[in-house]
């Protein structure tokens, strides 16, 4: 039986305000600033990815980030001994594991726990056992899902990717194949007892079918909030995918 929420949880990814100030040096734009106004902006939680290479966030993003800010944070990390250490330091809210290459420009697809199943559950208990809620980005796939079951990760953060990808190139038929799959795999996750998240590309004309997906407890969005705020501001854009959501959900 499938049990919804009224209310969807937004988290905003704040990493490409980092990659803005990183492109010239220096303090400017501040990502903890923004994070403070998408809070104020309806923002439920705030997420940022410590990459391998620092191209974005900082360790001292992430310091300031759990000092400062009284919303949950999720750290997204690859799956090293470094950013496990990092996260047990900090504890922050929760944990979203990633699959990460240092020449993509961003995260390509989900995490392909079947290859190396053991090795993930045996990173994800020392998470979990310190209080952080471990989640882990992966493909809407059957098997995979059921491998983060078994890997015992209580929460799953489906990748849109896909279904955005085809809704901005105009292939409409794939889109909706693809929504399919995602509405059938979060239902499955959640029969399982899986949290399910969703994130990945979205936008204010692709959030709604997936804001309306019953399973869905939370989505995380960033790149293209940062880029609409160029033009209407952090906090108005916010405000809108805030408002879409609410409107999704009800």
């Amino acid at each position: 039986m499938t049990v919804s929420s009224r209310f969807l949880r937004l988290g905003v990814n704040i990493d490409h305000v980092a990659t803005i100030r990183n492109a010239r040096g220096g303090r400017f734009p501040d990502p903890v600033r923004a994070a403070h106004l998408a809070v104020s902006a309806g923002a439920d939680g705030i997420t940022a990815h410590l990459r391998e290479d620092r191209r974005h966030i900082s360790d001292d993003d992430i310091a300031r980030l759990t000092r400062e800010i009284d919303k949950p944070l999720n750290l997204e990390m690859a799956a090293t001994q470094e950013m496990l250490d990092i996260a047990l330091a900090h504890l922050p809210h929760a944990c979203c594991i990633v699959p990460e290459k240092r020449e993509e420009r961003t995260t390509e697809g989900g995490l392909d726990i079947l290859r190396e199943e053991r090795r993930l559950a045996a990173y994800v208990a020392p998470l979990r056992d310190a209080g952080c809620r471990v989640s882990i980005f992966i493909a809407p796939d059957r098997a995979q899902i059921e491998a983060a079951v078994r890997i015992k990760a209580p929460v799953i953060e489906l990748h849109t990717g896909a279904y955005c990808d085809h809704h901005a190139q105009g292939h409409m038929a794939e889109r909706d194949a693809e929504l399919v799959r995602l509405a059938e795999m979060a239902a499955f996750a959640h029969s399982l007892g899986l949290e399910v998240h969703a994130g990945h590309g979205l936008t204010y004309d692709t959030v709604t079918p997936i804001a309306r997906l019953p399973e869905v407890a939370e989505l995380n969005i960033g790149h293209f909030l940062i880029g609409e705020a160029i033009f209407t501001g952090l906090t108005a854009a916010i405000a809108e995918m805030r408002r879409l959501m609410d409107e999704a959900r009800l």
